[in-house]
């Protein structure tokens, strides 16, 4: 699952960023819907900050109301169980935690119930084979993301910008939304509970953190 690996920030900076995936295969595909919603059932459980799935978001979704001001209001997050009611065929799903130690139960738990789909830990990859090996599990590939390396890397917004349109792997949390909403948080006109609330609506697949989120955007009030 590429579009997570690119998150941008520092090995401490990405401590509170772990996304856990369950996938069928060609294979399994037919008839797994009810294993893809109890991936997501097991998840809940052990507190994610974000879970999505059926490519309709997550905990914090957009509205079909296209007027200026309706991402700038308070609106009820969508519990755990509307997103997995939203589960209408199989495919991705996904639970976003802040805490290895909620990824190692919840892996434990997963190799428990053994339920035949694919499961794919997004982070850093000590911490993910950590996470596996307190589970009891051994995980049998890896797969690294080069970074921001090359070409016109001066082009590139500043840090904290990346830091959060990164945790949107198929870039529709926007640089420009980014850097408004810092604006507005430094200026106390936004709490940084709001203004990540306010990024993670833009995500479809619901694997924006906003605990993580949230962290970055009290450091750029503040300063850091």
């Amino acid at each position: 699952m590429t579009n997570t690996l690119h998150r941008y920030g520092s090995p401490e900076g990405l401590r509170d960023d772990f996304v856990v995936f369950a996938i069928p295969t060609k294979a399994n595909r037919e008839g797994s819907l009810p294993k893809l919603k109890a991936f997501l059932e097991i998840a809940a459980k052990h507190g994610p900050v974000n879970m999505g799935g059926g490519g309709k978001g997550g905990f914090h979704r957009p509205s079909a109301r296209l007027t200026p001001l309706v991402h700038w209001r308070e609106r009820a997050a969508v519990t755990p169980a509307e997103v997995i009611e939203g589960c209408e065929s199989p495919g991705t799903v996904a639970a976003v935690f802040d805490d290895i130690e909620k990824v190692k139960r919840l892996l434990a738990e997963l190799r428990q119930r053994d339920l035949g789909m694919s499961i794919n830990v997004s982070g850093l990859t000590e911490d993910a084979r950590s996470a596996a090996e307190a589970a009891g599990l051994t995980r049998h590939s890896v797969e690294y993301s080069l970074g921001f390396p090359f070409g016109e890397t001066d082009r590139m917004p500043d840090r904290r910008t990346l830091e959060l349109a990164t945790m949107c792997g198929h870039s529709m949390v926007a640089f420009g939304l980014v850097q408004k909403l810092c604006q507005l948080v430094r200026e106390g006109r936004r709490t940084p509970t709001e203004a990540a609330r306010c990024l993670a609506r833009f995500c479809s697949c619901g694997v924006f953190n906003t605990a993580r989120a949230e962290r970055l955007l009290a450091d750029a009030r503040d300063g850091g």
